[in-house]
C-alpha cells in the first residue's frame, strides 16, 4: 500500500489536490477527490499540509508570476511510455509549446501522437508537467483534464501564443474540473 500525504489548496483555476510519497510529488490534480489508487498501487491517504509546503509556495510562485521552473522531487508512476512522456513535457520551457507530433518525434515514436494524447491525459501532475503546453496542431487548445479555460489561463499566464478560439471557449462550462 502507498502512503500519500495530502493538501488541498485554491489556485486561480480552481481547487487542487496536492500529495506527497516519501519519494516526492505523486499527484498535482484539479479539484479534491482523492483516488482509491494510483499506478495500480491502493493508497492509503493522510492529510498533512506540512509535506505539502514546498509545492504550496512554488504554486503560489507560479501563479503569481515569480516562478518559471518547480523544483520539487516527482514521484511518477505508469508505464515507461508514460514516463518517457512526461519527461519530455518537462523539457518544454516556460512560455513555449509543442504539438503532439513533436512530442512524439522527441520520445523516438514519431507515428504515437496519440499515444502521447493518452499520456498527457494521465498525467497525475498537472502543470508541474506542462501538458498544457502541448497544443493540437501545435496551435489550438485542444484537450486538457482542467478544462480548456484552465488550459488558456496557464497559457496566458506563461505568455505563449496560442491559437485563441474565443467561440470554443465560450462553449465551456465555467471551470469545471474532473
Amino acid at each position: 500500500m502507498l502512503t500519500l500525504y495530502y493538501s488541498r489548496i485554491d489556485s486561480p483555476v480552481g481547487p487542487l489536490l496536492l500529495a506527497m510519497s516519501d519519494c516526492g510529488l505523486a499527484i498535482l490534480a484539479f479539484g479534491h477527490e482523492l483516488p482509491d489508487r494510483l499506478g495500480g498501487e491502493k493508497i492509503d491517504w493522510q492529510e498533512s499540509d506540512e509535506a505539502c509546503a514546498t509545492v504550496r509556495q512554488q504554486l503560489e510562485e507560479y501563479f503569481a508570476g515569480r516562478r518559471r521552473e518547480f523544483t520539487v522531487l516527482l514521484d511518477l508512476r505508469g508505464t515507461d511510455f508514460q514516463k518517457d512522456c512526461w519527461e519530455e513535457l518537462l523539457r518544454i520551457p516556460y512560455g513555449e509549446t509543442r504539438s503532439y507530433a513533436e512530442v512524439a518525434k522527441a520520445v523516438g515514436r514519431p507515428t504515437a501522437y496519440r499515444a502521447v494524447g493518452q499520456s498527457n491525459h494521465r498525467n497525475p501532475v498537472a502543470i508541474i508537467i506542462p501538458c498544457h503546453r502541448v497544443l493540437a496542431g501545435g496551435r489550438a487548445l485542444g484537450g486538457y483534464g482542467g478544462g480548456l479555460l484552465t488550459k488558456g489561463f496557464l497559457l496566458r499566464l506563461e505568455g505563449a501564443k496560442f491559437r485563441d478560439d474565443s467561440a470554443m471557449e465560450r462553449q465551456q462550462p465555467a471551470l469545471a474540473f474532473s
